[in-house]
Formats: C-alpha cells, structure tokens, sequence
C-alpha cells in the first residue's frame, strides 16, 4: 500500500471551536483504504505542551482558525511523506517531527502532525483488516479494558461557578467488566443530578460532560458524590471511588501560591497537600491528578512524599506527555502517575515510547481526551492496546464523551470472553 492522497477539514468540536479532521487514503495491490482522525483540543493547557497552531485572524472564528494548519497538511506534510511507506509510523511521525524543525511543532502545529499520525495509523488497521487496537497492540499481547474516570462535577476552567478543583469523577472500579462500569457510572450520574435538583441546584453540565452546579466547597461536592452513591445503590470505597483533577496550575499566583476563591484561601505547597491529604483522610480518593503547579517541583517532591503511598498522583500539566519532563519526574520522585494526551506531545509514536517509558519505571498511566473533544475515539482503542487500565473521557452526557464509552463497550463485546476488565487489581488503597 502507498499514502495516495491527504486531504484535511475544519471542523467544529464540542465547545464550537474548528477542529482538525484528516483523512488518509491508501492504495494498493487493488485495494485502497481511507481513515479519518480528528484532533482535540484543550481548555486549561500548560505551558510546556506542543503548540496547537491556530490561525490569530480576528474575523475567522475569533482568531481560532486553523487554515494555516490545514496548509501544512495537504502541503509540506503531505509532500514530505508521499514516498513513505503508511505502515512504518515511526518514520512518518519522525518525519514530521523533522520536516517541522521546532521543539514544540511551532510552525507546523502539532494539530497538523497529530492528526496526520493519527490518520496514517487508522489507515494502516485498515489496510491490515484490523480493528485500531489490535494494530496498535500487535500479536500475542494481552487486551485489558481500562477503569473509566468519569468527570460528573465541574468546577475551575471547565465551569462558571465557585469550585476551585476542576474535575471531581467518579470511578467504578469494582465492576466485574466494563459495560458494567458504565452502568454504574450512569446510575450514579442521574442519582447525583436528582439530589442537585431537589437541593436546588442547576444540573447544566460543564464543558466535559459533568454537573455545574453553584457550589462553595470541594467537600460540599464531595458530599453530594458520596450521597450518590449510596442513592444509586452502591457503595463508595468498594464499587464506587473517587478521583480529582485540581489543576492546580490554574490557581497559582505569582508568588507561588494556591488561591482556593470559592474558599477564600491561599495556600503554600505543603498547605495545599495537607488539604488534600484530609481529603483523601476522609473520602475514597484513589487519584489526584494536578494537585500542585506544572513547574512546582519541590512542592511535588513533598506531596508525592506525603500521598504518593495512599492515592495515585497524576501529572497532566507536569509532564505534558513530554518524555524529558517524565524522565525529571521520575529522577526526582515527583508523582507516581502520567496522563497522557496525544495532543500534548503531537505524534503517535512519540506517545507509545512515554507510555513504554512510564510503565517500564513503574508509573500508572491514564489515556486522557480534552475539553474541547470530537466524535473521535482513538483514546478508546489506545487505553486498550496498551493496557495502561485507566482512560479519563468526561461525564455520561455529551455525545463526544459517551463515543468513547460506547466504543470501549462495543471493544469488549468484540473480544468476548478474551475481554477483561482492570477492575480494582492495582489501585492504590
């Protein structure tokens, strides 16, 4: 099979914003094949991720236009790798990486290299008659379905209300299978927005899937999970757990510390882990991911030092899926997890070696969407080819959240009795 052609679209994704969309055909042997991918993008973005490269025309889409994207795609990309066999994606993605020059993908966008990634690997499956997950796994590995972390209370970046932790999930890690866990996840979902509604409170949902309501404290929110639960019929600590994403970067002031506004405090670093400490003291917290700034290294030295034992710390913003940040991390024992989005780093290939790095140094691994999300699921069949046991894909209410529940579901119904589930193997607690 050779690449015949790339082609690339704006489209919209959940918050209305243009998205990348490319489509790869492969022809060859008399056959040929297309696969579309679709980039996503995030809302509370650190600083060190690759460089989504919009447009800045004021009169397109508010300046978040992505022509100068979809040049390079159809472009310099395409040129570049018109002679390059589809199935060998290390030297595509390396390609890319080159072609583009910068260490960020500054001038090319790392929307444009990762959707061409993502296109060309969908192709390949294809060409392979496999589904995505298989091609990805390769032969003789073990398939493990991933614990969902499902985000059903927003607050900070992903909501207008008074919540400073950004994400307060649930997580049905004592389901005996994944379709399983969906259902738990969807009983406790509507179980919590009928106690919001009879307390009075607004169940519009966030930007990822989740409840906004206007409420005044991380344990308020946490007593209204709790509550749940236990109305869904289930309990917490055994079926049901809990897990935060503080993106604790987003609350950081230029003295380096923590303003919690909704609870009218600011906080050091050792401050803001003994809050989450009496958190996790006091409910089943088995994630925090974020808990400190993406540069406050001896901040996380201290908390990793304190919770790393007792909860699993994740780093979104630390790491930005960036290998030399994780090599940092681990050299100077700050978090114990990684979360990892494509589009944080821009290639496929360039995700798989973190992932191999982090597991090979004994962090967990969490396969993440971002709050501005498409109908694509490719996370879905990441979190199962590399049996990392987690994925983070929003709340049970958006079309763009559920397509990665359902595509999980549909997975495990394709593997049969070969399908397993991570289930509470490994956790922290």
């Amino acid at each position: 099979m050779k690449i015949a052609e790339i082609r690339v679209l704006e489209i919209l994704d959940s918050r209305g914003r243009p998205a990348l969309e490319v489509v790869a055909h492969l022809e060859g042997n008399g056959r040929s094949v297309s696969a579309r991918a679709a980039v996503p993008s995030g809302a509370s973005t650190g600083r060190h991720e690759a460089l989504e490269l919009r447009d800045g025309d004021k009169k397109r889409y508010h300046g978040g236009g992505l022509l100068k994207a979809c040049a390079s795609v159809e472009g310099e990309i395409a040129e570049a790798l018109a002679k390059i066999n589809p199935l060998d994606q290390r030297r595509i993605d390396e390609t890319m990486i080159q072609l583009d020059g910068t260490p960020n993908k500054s001038r090319l966008g790392a929307n444009a290299i990762l959707g061409v990634s993502l296109a060309l690997a969908k192709a390949a499956a294809k060409s392979a008659e496999k589904p995505l997950f298989c091609h990805l796994a390769g032969d003789g590995v073990s398939l493990l379905l991933p614990r969902p972390m499902m985000n059903v209370l927003n607050g900070g970046a992903h909501a207008d209300n008074a919540l400073d932790i950004q994400e307060f999930m649930i997580v049905p890690a004592g389901a005996s299978s994944f379709r399983e866990a969906c259902r738990i996840g969807a009983e406790v979902f509507h179980a919590l927005k009928d106690r919001l509604r009879k307390a009075g409170h607004s169940v519009n949902v966030g930007d990822e899937g989740g409840f906004a309501p206007d409420l005044r404290s991380s344990r308020e929110a946490l007593d209204f999970l709790m509550e749940a639960i236990s109305a869904a019929g289930y309990r917490a600590g055994k079926q049901v757990f809990l897990a935060l994403d503080v993106a604790a970067s987003e609350i950081l002031t230029p003295e380096t510390r923590y303003h919690l506004k909704g609870e009218d405090a600011i906080l050091t670093a050792e401050e803001m882990t003994d809050t989450l400490a009496s958190l996790v003291q006091d409910y089943p917290i088995l994630s925090i991911e974020d808990g400190l700034a993406e540069d406050d290294w001896a901040g996380w030295r201290h908390m990793t030092a304190a919770l790393g034992e007792k909860t699993m710390l994740v780093g979104d913003d630390l790491f930005a899926t960036n290998m030399a940040r994780l090599k940092r991390g681990i050299k100077e024992q700050c978090a114990t997890a990684i979360l990892i989005k494509p589009n944080q780093i821009g290639t496929l290939t360039e995700t798989l070696d973190v992932v191999s790095h982090a597991r090979n140094c004994g962090f967990a691994c969490v396969i993440s969407h971002r709050s501005g999300d498409t109908e694509d699921t490719t996370i879905a069949d990441l979190a199962v080819a590399l049996g990392t046991g987690w994925i983070k894909t929003g709340g049970l209410s958006r079309s763009e959240r559920t397509a990665k529940y359902n595509r999980l579901m549909r997975i495990e119904k394709m593997l049969g009795n070969d399908a397993r589930y991570a289930g509470l193997e490994g956790i922290p607690r």
